[in-house]
């Protein structure tokens, strides 16, 4: 399934490079560029992509702030964090905020379109410290009444999905196909009603606040 795709990033460069990158993978349609927060905000309700790619820092609104803005009234848009460094407090903070994973921007063709079509099928893409950073914000307390509504394998995967692995690896240590993953992560935001992995987290373990 072909899915559209918009990018936020101020770089002309950095953002000529990615559109024409985006225009050879077959499943990808790249709708739209934009240099800043604003100028994205006011064009978004004409162009509804499925998946942005949103640099952090931006003149005027940063990327976080244009995500949190946006995701209260699209949550079904993706969000993905376009960055140079793993810089572990603002990725944490773009996640709070309702992005659903993140890129660097160095990374190769391959990873990039890995990483869009895991985002655009429920995953997110994000390394095993940034979630634990995620967990680590959830208190167990409030976990009891929304796990409950899981299944025992389901509960096994959502601990996976809490660790940053992808669904490949979650199959390998769970012993089943990645399409099984995914079918199952699907159930558990069904179940929990959100839409991310973030979400589902949050969902499950309750907000601490900063």
């Amino acid at each position: 399934m072909n899915f559209k795709v918009s990018i936020v990033e101020d770089d002309a460069e950095i953002s000529k490079a990615l559109a024409l990158l985006l225009k050879s993978f077959p499943e990808v349609e790249h709708i739209s560029s934009h240099n800043n927060s604003e100028s994205f905000i006011n064009d978004f309700d004409s162009l509804l992509p499925d998946v942005v790619i949103m640099d952090i820092e931006l003149p005027g609104m940063n990327g976080i702030e244009c995500v949190r803005e946006l995701k209260l009234h699209h949550p079904e848009t993706q969000f993905m964090m376009c960055t140079v460094f793993e810089e572990d407090d603002k990725l944490f903070e773009s996640l709070c905020a309702g992005a659903t994973g993140y890129l660097l921007k160095n990374s190769s063709p391959e990873k990039i379109r890995e990483a869009l079509k895991e985002i655009f099928n429920g995953g997110s893409p994000m390394s095993p410290q940034i979630a634990r950073k995620v967990v680590a914000r959830f208190t167990p307390q409030s976990a009891n009444s929304e796990i409950s509504v899981l299944s025992e394998r389901e509960r096994e995967i959502l601990n996976y999905l809490s660790k940053g692995l992808r669904y490949k690896e979650i199959a390998a240590l769970a012993f089943v196909s990645t399409d099984t993953v995914r079918k199952h992560a699907r159930n558990i935001y069904e179940k929990l009603q959100v839409n991310s992995r973030t979400e589902a987290l949050n969902k499950v373990y309750g907000s601490r606040g900063f």
